[in-house]
């Protein structure tokens, strides 16, 4: 009886465990958290300095004493024991000031389509070691789903694609479940990458990753912009080793970024050609949805649609849709337990 008025006052939780960024959703309240998947180590001591938007400020800016860690890689984790305390960190910042007294949350946390048996396990203990009670995994182009207020319960093909950090999920979704799909590795970071490729090969340059990165917000598209844009590229000259801007414009760019944009479009047409035709038809009439940050590339909504002859359109607030879905999903634990990923805990659920 205490134990389930103690509960009341437990602050449950919906985690987008992504590889860029991760994002807490706290029952009742909203989004508590939204900050960079980073960790700052002191490997001297192996004592954690900053984590989140304090720890990306120091990407390639540390002394060798120092090492900034990512510990997701392509939506599943890469270090274990450093998900373990980031996770810790975000979750004793949600709960601060709180009684001793007051039970430990139940969390719903969202995980890749390809995750493995044993990736999920990590994830669930992760959790739990971070002072968790239950923990419950779901596919993240679900969480998305129900994010973007998409009918995923009714007979109706619904066609999701989700561009996150590390991976780009391809999901058709009819009767609470996934029917047909695709998973990438090809995604956000993998478009930096590009950015930072093509300045070396094509202007000697050695640019880093987060001028990339901010490069591919400012100007980058996947199809011509109404209005030229440019943008200064700054990096170390290759030749002589010495600062080096040049100025850049959005058509260089979109050539860095055509191939990875090209995979990205191929996998959608294949998970079409692959998706039942009555499906297909509720797809054509409804559009594909596009959530995640890559989502907020420019054009790219244009270049999907006009390759798979579909309308397509961006979720409202598309970073936020996974953990958006996560906390509906806390208000409706019926639906959350017919759709979560079996536990691949013993006991965990008990």
């Amino acid at each position: 009886m205490l134990r389930r008025l103690l509960k009341k006052f437990s602050k449950d939780l919906g985690i987008d465990l992504g590889t860029a960024n991760t994002l807490v959703f706290v029952k009742e309240k909203g989004i508590a958290i939204n900050e960079p998947s980073v960790v700052a180590l002191n490997t001297r001591s192996g004592q954690i300095l900053a984590v989140g938007r304090e720890a990306k400020e120091m990407v390639g800016k540390t002394p060798g004493h120092v090492t900034t860690v990512r510990p997701l890689l392509k939506g599943v984790i890469s270090d274990f024991e450093v998900t373990e305390k980031m996770l810790k960190y975000f979750i004793d910042k949600v709960h601060s000031g709180q009684s001793l007294f007051v039970p430990r949350p139940r969390v719903v946390v969202g995980v890749p389509l390809e995750i493995t048996e044993v990736e999920r396990k990590a994830v669930e203990d992760a959790a739990r070691s971070a002072g968790v009670s239950e923990v419950y995994l779901i596919e993240e182009p679900m969480a998305a789903a129900i994010g973007a207020r998409l009918p995923i319960e009714d007979a109706v093909g619904n066609m999701i694609v989700d561009i996150g950090g590390g991976t780009t999920e391809v999901a058709v979704i009819s009767l609470g479940g996934v029917v047909n799909w695709k998973s990438l590795t090809v995604a956000g970071d993998e478009l930096t990458k590009n950015i930072v490729q093509y300045a070396r090969e094509v202007f000697n340059i050695v640019l880093g990753e987060r001028n990339a990165e901010n490069i591919k917000i400012r100007v980058g598209s996947a199809a011509p912009l109404d209005e030229p844009m440019q943008i200064e590229l700054r990096g170390r000259d290759m030749i002589t080793g010495l600062p080096k801007e040049i100025m850049v414009n959005d058509a260089q760019i979109r050539e860095a970024l055509a191939r990875s944009i090209r995979i990205i479009i191929d996998a959608i047409k294949a998970t079409l050609e692959q998706t039942p035709p009555e499906l297909v038809a509720d797809i054509y009439e409804r559009g594909i949805v596009l959530t995640g940050g890559g989502a907020l590339l420019r054009n790219f909504d244009k270049a999907i649609s006009r390759e798979a002859q579909i309308p397509v359109r961006i979720a409202d607030d598309p970073l936020t849709c996974v953990v958006r879905g996560t906390g509906v999903l806390l208000e409706d634990l019926d639906l959350l337990k017919t759709i979560a990923l079996p536990s691949a805990s013993e006991g965990d659920r008990r």
